[in-house]
């Protein structure tokens, strides 16, 4: 089959409910807020460093270097 066959993919689309998570104890954020942009504004993992992708703001995560 060539490319111009093959069906497209849908690509599932994510909603807020992804951010949180719950549990018997009630609701988790699972990922922090922006310092800058504030609650509603949620920042990227990106394994090595938080960013938002709003305004941009980058916060690094601790080396185990650094924590000791």
């Amino acid at each position: 089959m060539s490319e111009e066959e093959q069906p497209k993919k849908k690509k599932k689309e994510k909603g807020v409910y992804v951010h949180y998570k719950i549990t018997e104890e009630g609701l988790f954020r699972a990922r922090i807020f922006c310092e800058r942009c504030g609650p509603g504004y949620f920042m990227a993992d990106h394994g090595d460093r938080y960013t938002c992708g709003h305004c941009g703001f980058t916060r690094y995560k601790p080396t185990k270097a650094e924590e000791e």
